[in-house]
């Protein structure tokens, strides 16, 4: 094989499909009052170990934890939102927070190359940022860690957002070719490509902060699909043997949505399947709707989720392995959540359930938890989801502090799995929306055993 939101706004996207995602909650709780109590029994204990050659990383985006940000839609997007500042300035700290990757054992890096710091005006790129591009590349492999480089994250140029962004037929050849140029900048260098992260979140935002009309919003979605396709071909061609992927934002309820932006038209067109897990959603637990909102720390983590999601998308492309791309959880401003559940009891979890997978047949061959440090959440420092916190509201020196969830990944990482007996904090959900057959009705997942190498 290898070798999140800020202030809600009105819009009749968000109407949509908050009615949508109403209505069905409504629905669940309904027949949860109605139907009998059967609280779903504890997991066995973890016996299992992750595979020698696992990749461990950390997430984050060029946007969210950069500063210094040129034009750009989301810069413009800001300035509505609360004020963007220089986030964790990570463009000035990058040598640093690699270093506090690597002191946790990862051996994956993850963030994005950013096209409207590289090329701020058509034709004119910016030597400067490129050289900056060029030694994160360096010193992340100097670490010991493999670069998977995002080449969107939802941001574009100002001059592409002029021309009128994915409207735009010339938008896709011009996406293209910068990424062409990045990727020969790079090839040979054992990079995993992401080409779009989370299309369905993408045409979200985009639906929401330009905003967008229901013909724009299918423009850009097959404005995606084309370019992801021609991507996925130009990146072979120009470093072969190098993985391509775009990562699928988990949607729960709405899941067919999400998977319709575009992981559903280019399945033959990735070489890993790529999941971001954040949130499920079961008769005992609605608070997912809270993401409408951008509440998400007061939404109630499923780490069991993650088992069913994992074992579904690997029965619908049997062939693929599966990368977790992002999983992790927000708390309000870095304080700890009323019920007590931490970033280490989320992180163990998660892990755990992950462990369950594999020792099932899925062929899981990489984690990554989003995300390194706090950042922007793509209009607010509110949500925090950093292994190491960073107030930028509050402490000018913008000091990584390290969370709880630090020593419970470098641990995990250490010993290639959760503690032996681990049982989670959380109980499996009953009728869980991942899988309601297998949920509805007491079944829970065999007891994991040492399993075999898988690739």
């Amino acid at each position: 094989m290898f070798g999140r939101a800020g202030r809600p706004r009105t819009s009749h996207a968000r109407s949509v499909l908050a009615h949508l995602v109403s209505a069905t909650l409504t629905a669940t709780a309904v027949l949860a009052a109605t139907s009998p109590a059967a609280g779903a029994a504890p997991p066995p204990p973890a016996v299992a170990k992750f595979p020698a050659g696992f990749m461990w990383g950390v997430s984050t985006s060029g946007f969210q934890a950069e500063g210094s940000f040129p034009d750009s839609n989301w810069t413009r997007y800001a300035e509505k939102k609360d004020p963007y500042n220089d986030s964790v300035d990570f463009r000035n700290r990058y040598p640093g927070d690699v270093k506090l990757a690597r002191g946790l054992g990862a051996n994956v890096f993850r963030t994005s190359l950013e096209w409207a710091r590289i090329e701020p005006r058509r034709g004119v790129r910016d030597e400067r940022e490129l050289a900056y591009y060029d030694d994160l590349v360096r010193r992340i492999k100097a670490a010991g860690m493999r670069p998977m480089l995002t080449l969107d994250h939802w941001v574009y140029p100002g001059w592409v957002a002029d021309q009128g962004a994915w409207d735009d037929p010339r938008t896709s050849s011009d996406w293209l070719r910068h990424a062409r140029f990045m990727v020969e900048r790079y090839r040979g260098q054992g990079v995993i490509w992401i080409t779009f992260n989370e299309a369905s979140q993408y045409i979200f935002n985009e639906t929401v902060s330009r905003p967008m009309n229901p013909a724009q919003l299918f423009t850009m979605r097959d404005a995606l699909i084309r370019t992801h396709r021609a991507a996925y071909d130009m990146i072979h061609e120009v470093d072969p043997g190098a993985p391509v992927s775009s990562n699928v934002a988990y949607g729960s309820i709405v899941n067919g949505l999400f998977d319709a932006a575009l992981f559903n038209e280019v399945t033959d067109k990735i070489d890993f399947i790529g999941i971001d897990y954040y949130y499920g959603a079961s008769l005992e637990n609605i608070s997912a709707v809270h993401a409408l909102t951008g509440e998400f720390w007061k939404i109630d983590p499923e780490p069991d989720g993650l088992y069913y999601v994992l074992k579904n998308y690997q029965r619908r492309l049997p062939h693929l392995p599966v990368y977790i791309v992002e999983n992790g959880m927000a708390t309000d401003d870095g304080k700890a959540r009323p019920d007590g559940y931490g970033r280490a009891d989320h992180l163990r979890d998660h892990l755990y359930w992950v462990q369950r997978a594999i020792a099932d047949g899925v062929k899981v061959i990489g984690y990554n938890h989003w995300s390194l440090t706090d950042n922007y959440e793509w209009g607010s420092y509110r949500p925090r989801f950093g292994l190491y916190r960073v107030d930028v509201l509050g402490d000018p020196s913008l000091e990584r502090k390290p969370t709880e969830g630090v020593a419970a990944y470098r641990s995990v990482i250490a010993n290639r799995g959760v503690p032996s007996g681990y049982v989670p904090v959380r109980r499996p959900a009953w009728c869980s929306v991942e899988d309601p057959v297998a949920t509805c009705f007491g079944r829970t997942p065999t007891p994991p055993a040492p399993y075999r190498a898988l690739y």
